[in-house]
């Protein structure tokens, strides 16, 4: 934490990070006695004037680990001062190593990458930074704690989970919810495979055998056969990739592997839907309508306080005027309104939050933290249907439950 120097005494308490070595020698269901801790103070004189983009702090030692501070005095990618915690051995550590943040040799730093307006830090009423000089603390807290590798899954909740290969959090989170549908799992294990395939390289058998030992194992599943079978180096499972993107490959290797077989055309029956984009003319009697085919909805979070306003944005009218009117055919450009409305919702709708976007400013792609709030259940046919057009079947009821 960064400490305003007026606030210097022996009474303040910095940020405090517990870890979570590996539990050898401890006894069971104790934690250590007197866990090792230390206090760490970063003296930075001259700081304004600091030109390289990050800056490490002298190591330091707590609990037999060397730990240092990351600090970007301009902000990494942000207006804001970045800080991170950063482990100085991370090559070196043992399996099973971890804190909230699993600290690995490539994920070896935690923190905060938004940690402090850069307003505020030159503030001089503030005191964060007097005669240029700033002040940073953290304090480190060693524990061992043995509860998490007794815990037995299985038997308190009936699952096992999967691995956190790295970066893989997003990935867990997609094919446990793909596992939790009983009938594309049901397909996954009609898919034919021959004795010549291997999980490493086939996308399907891969999947068959994640999800034949996430329904059968007695303890967490790993992911690496299916993540070298998507052709990832150890190097890909570190970086953050895009889940719809990924969604859409795999079910789209699924549907080729599916094609000739009995389960031929299951993703289609599980994930596709239709919506109709039209084109109406306001005084002329012109319209003009395309149906096009979905398996996922990409919703807008900014600007929508909840899943409801995203589908009102979804389908809200454009006016086509002025320099932007609509050509139609034999009555040339024509005042028109424009927008989107729904055919047909698949049986498991796939939404995709856009909680990332692109600032030309910065020339980078910043994510979007507004509040943003989803009901358990969707209710689609609301105020009477308004997401539907006029060819929709409207026997059908389109209410979802949160998966």
């Amino acid at each position: 934490m960064l400490v305003p120097q007026s606030d210097l005494t022996d009474n303040h308490q910095p940020m405090e990070v517990v870890a979570q070595p590996e539990a050898a020698n401890t006894v069971e269901n104790q934690p250590v006695e007197d866990p090792p801790s230390s206090r760490f103070t970063w003296r930075i004189e001259n700081f304004s004037r600091l030109n390289a983009k990050k800056h490490y702090s002298e190591v330091f030692v707590v609990g037999g680990y060397k730990w240092r501070i990351l600090l970007f005095p301009k902000g990494n990618n942000v207006d804001h001062l970045s800080m991170y915690l950063d482990v100085a051995d991370s090559a070196s550590l043992p399996y099973g190593w971890n804190t909230q943040h699993q600290f690995n040799a490539r994920e070896s730093d935690w923190g905060f990458t938004s940690f402090m307006p850069l307003g505020e830090l030159y503030d001089p009423c503030r005191g964060y930074l007097v005669n240029d000089t700033l002040i940073v603390e953290a304090e480190v807290v060693v524990r061992r704690i043995v509860d998490y590798w007794t815990y037995d899954s299985k038997k308190e909740t009936g699952y096992v989970g999967l691995k956190n290969q790295g970066a893989t959090c997003y990935m867990n989170s997609l094919l446990q919810t793909l596992y939790h549908i009983p009938y594309f799992r049901k397909a996954v294990y009609h898919m034919p495979t021959t004795e010549n395939d291997m999980p490493s390289g086939s996308i399907p058998l891969a999947l068959q055998s994640l999800f034949y030992k996430l329904q059968y194992s007695d303890s967490s599943v790993a992911t690496k056969e299916l993540t070298k079978s998507f052709g990832w180096d150890t190097h890909d499972s570190f970086m953050q990739h895009d889940v719809q993107e990924l969604n859409r490959v795999l079910c789209e290797k699924l549907e080729d592997k599916m094609k000739g077989t009995v389960v031929e055309g299951t993703i289609q029956q599980l994930f596709e839907g239709h919506h109709m984009n039209y084109i109406e003319c306001i005084n002329v009697d012109y319209k003009s309508t395309r149906k096009e085919s979905f398996y996922d909805l990409q919703l807008d979070v900014k600007g929508c306080h909840d899943v409801y306003a995203s589908f009102d944005k979804y389908v809200e009218v454009e006016r086509l005027e002025g320099d932007n009117k609509y050509h139609a055919e034999q009555y040339g450009l024509q005042d028109a309104k424009k927008g989107v409305l729904f055919i047909d919702f698949p049986p498991v709708l796939q939404l995709q939050l856009k909680r990332f976007e692109y600032d030309f400013m910065r020339d980078t792609m910043v994510k979007i933290n507004d509040r943003y709030e989803f009901p358990l259940q969707l209710d689609l046919d609301r105020d009477g249907g308004k997401y539907l057009s006029p060819d929709a079947d409207r026997r059908v009821r389109n209410l979802y439950t949160l998966h």
